[in-house]
């Protein structure tokens, strides 16, 4: 059976099956659509067994303790709730293993309050459009890591600041390739400094653990004169005062652009000029275990992520029955026991999620460290 017959049988099922999942939280678009097009043949009996069990392994595994039994009965409520979603997203992702993550006693609106914060897109007067490559040689599978070009994963607590990693995973990898040295920076230098902002020139301003966009915070970089190391400048996780050291400025940005929606210059720019901020749809990424995420359904226009590319793959792992895919690497900022040890695969060939809308390529300046 092919995605669109599917997908129209599934279309069909969801008409001849009440609304499911009533608990999920209906403030997201693809969510709605998502309940709508999945029809989930499960009783409420089979669902819920062995639910204790998996709660009880859910807290020992990811150190969750409660402060009252109101707290507790309410947040297991939410982790039944979360399986149930992680069953719907494996039916329209079905190359990839969706269940407990260290997210799933949180409901959508919480995950995305706490640990999104992508603002929306409008280009800085300084972001030039990347100028096109070329194509015909690129290799069939390319990846930073194996070059040391990307810092070890991170993790951005609860706060929305997913955009500063993403703009630093850019900068460490220019600053790489223009000196032969890896160096971590300070996300925490973007939290608390980087609010300079015009909204008539910059869009969205960049607000710390409420948000922010990379190509702000590449006009900030280039405002202050640089980024200090994470280890002058440690990450809190929180908002606070602004500490910068300009006589302890790591790594500088020249310049930033912005690359086409074609998967051949985002992959060509991904090759020259090291890893890219990009930003994505993380609907599908609270309950991500592992795999190549490929959905049927996700929109391409509610960006609210911000990641780092570092690779692609021509042939990524899928179940028997599923043709094996091409993916895009995806360097995430929430731990290692996340994902694929910190690490999401989303398919190449489409634009899934919005992977393809808004990415940007860095180059750094020689910088000496202190």
């Amino acid at each position: 059976m092919d995605r669109y017959s599917l997908l129209a049988l599934l279309l069909f099922a969801a008409v001849a099956t009440a609304a499911i999942a009533d608990r999920i939280d209906a403030d997201d678009d693809d969510e709605l659509l998502i309940r709508q097009v999945v029809a989930d043949g499960e009783s409420e009996e089979d669902h819920l067994l062995n639910a204790e069990h998996h709660f009880s392994t859910f807290k020992s595994k990811f150190s969750k303790t409660y402060a009252t039994n109101e707290e507790h009965d309410y947040r297991f409520g939410v982790f039944k709730t979360n399986l149930r979603r992680a069953k719907l997203h494996e039916k329209l992702d079905p190359s990839a293993v969706h269940g407990v993550t260290k997210f799933s006693d949180l409901t959508p609106s919480e995950f995305r309050h706490q640990f999104l914060g992508l603002k929306p897109l409008r280009l800085p007067a300084d972001a030039q459009k990347a100028p096109i490559l070329p194509t015909k040689d690129l290799p069939k599978d390319f990846d930073w890591r194996e070059k040391g070009a990307v810092t070890p994963i991170k993790d951005q607590g609860s706060c929305g600041s997913c955009w500063a990693f993403s703009t630093t995973g850019a900068l460490e990898g220019a600053h790489f390739l223009e000196t032969g040295n890896l160096v971590s920076l300070s996300e925490q230098q973007l939290v608390d400094c980087d609010h300079v902002c015009d909204p008539e020139q910059y869009g969205a301003c960049d607000s710390g653990c409420n948000g922010g966009l990379m190509n702000n915070a590449f006009e900030y970089i280039l405002q202050a004169g640089g980024v200090q190391r994470e280890e002058d400048y440690p990450y809190s996780g929180r908002d606070g005062s602004c500490k910068f050291d300009k006589t302890k400025i790591a790594a500088s940005v020249s310049n930033f652009s912005v690359v086409s929606l074609d998967e051949k210059q985002i992959a060509a720019n991904l090759v020259k000029n090291g890893p890219l901020a990009v930003g994505i749809n993380a609907v599908f990424m609270q309950t991500y275990i592992g795999g190549v995420s490929c959905p049927y359904i996700c929109g391409k226009h509610n960006l609210d992520h911000g990641v780092l590319l570092v690779g692609y793959g021509a042939r990524g792992y899928a179940p028997i029955r599923l043709k094996k895919k091409a993916y895009w690497i995806i360097k995430n900022s929430w731990g290692e026991s996340w994902g694929e040890n910190g690490y999401y695969k989303i398919c190449k060939g489409r634009n899934v999620c919005g992977v393809d809308s808004m990415v940007s390529t860095v180059a750094a300046i020689h910088t000496p460290t202190h």
